[in-house]
C-alpha cells in the first residue's frame, strides 16, 4: 500500500481551522492530497494550517466564508478548481454546537444551527458532485455525534440537524454510488477540543463508554483517512461509529 494514497487527489475540508477539522486537513494532506481549508472567519487559524500543510509537501487554498450562502460556496469551489483541481474529496466538518434549553430557543438560532449542518452540505456536494462525476471517482464524508443517537438536552436544534444529516448522507450514497461516489459520516463520541464556552458541555459528556476516556482528533481524523482512501470503494451510506463504543446499548 502506498504511504501517499491520496497523491493527486484534492480535499475540501470545512471547519478546517481548529480542532478535528484541522486534524482532518493534516491527514488528508500528509497522505499525499492537496487541501482547501474553510473556515467561517478564522481567517488567521487556517493560515497556520496552511502553512503546515504547505510543510507536508502539500498545496493549499485558505478560502474563509460561510458556507450556508450558495454564491460564497461557488465562488470556493471555482477558485479551489483554478488552484488546486476539482475537488475529490468532501469533508463537511463545519458545524454549530450551542447549548440552548428547547423553550428558550429562538428560531433564528435553530434555523442556523441546522443550516450549517444541512443547508451547507446540500450547497458544498452540489457544488463538487460535477467534479466528481465526471471523474468517475469521489469521496463525501460527513460529521454526525453520538448525541443525536442518545438525545441530549439543550441540543434539539444540533440533533435536528445531525439527523438530517444522515439522511441526506445515505441519500447521497444510494444516488451516486453508481458514479464511483461514496458517501459516508463519522460519528464522534467525546473529543478533546477546544472550545468557546458558548458551546457548552460535551455532546458526550455524560456517558462513560466500554472506551474510558476522551478520543483524540487524531483518531478522528484516521477514520475520515480510511473512508477517503481509494481502496475503500466499497464502503457507502455508513456510520463509522469513533466513540468509544458509547452507542453500544444506547
Amino acid at each position: 500500500m502506498s504511504d501517499k494514497p491520496l497523491a493527486g487527489k484534492t480535499a475540501l475540508v470545512t471547519g478546517a481551522s481548529r480542532n478535528i477539522g484541522r486534524a482532518i486537513a493534516l491527514e488528508l494532506a500528509a497522505a499525499g492530497a492537496d487541501i482547501v481549508v474553510n473556515t467561517l472567519q478564522d481567517g488567521q487559524a487556517a493560515e497556520r494550517v496552511a502553512g503546515e500543510i504547505k510543510a507536508l509537501g502539500r498545496r493549499s487554498l485558505v478560502q474563509v466564508n460561510d458556507i450556508v450562502d450558495r454564491a460564497a460556496v461557488d465562488r470556493m469551489v471555482a477558485a479551489a478548481n483554478a488552484a488546486l483541481g476539482p475537488i475529490d474529496i468532501l469533508v463537511c466538518n463545519a458545524s454549530s454546537r450551542g447549548q440552548v434549553p428547547f423553550l428558550e430557543m429562538s428560531h433564528a438560532t435553530w434555523r442556523r444551527v441546522i443550516d450549517i449542518s444541512l443547508d451547507g452540505t446540500f450547497h458544498c456536494a452540489q457544488a463538487v458532485l460535477p467534479g466528481m462525476i465526471a471523474k468517475s471517482w469521489g469521496r463525501i464524508i460527513t460529521l454526525g455525534g453520538i448525541s443525536w443517537h442518545a438525545g441530549l438536552k439543550g441540543r434539539a436544534h444540533n440533533l435536528a440537524g445531525k439527523s438530517g444529516l444522515t439522511g441526506l448522507t445515505r441519500a447521497l450514497a444510494v444516488e451516486f454510488g453508481n458514479r464511483g461516489i461514496t458517501a459516508n459520516m463519522i460519528s464522534p463520541g467525546a473529543i478533546e477540543t477546544v472550545r468557546p464556552a458558548s458551546a457548552g458541555v460535551s455532546s458526550a459528556a455524560d456517558m462513560v463508554p466500554p472506551v474510558p476516556r476522551r478520543g483524540t482528533v487524531e483518531e478522528i481524523a484516521s477514520a475520515a483517512l480510511f473512508l477517503a482512501h481509494p481502496d475503500q470503494a466499497y464502503i457507502t451510506g455508513q456510520i463509522i461509529h469513533v466513540n468509544g463504543g458509547a452507542y453500544l446499548g444506547t
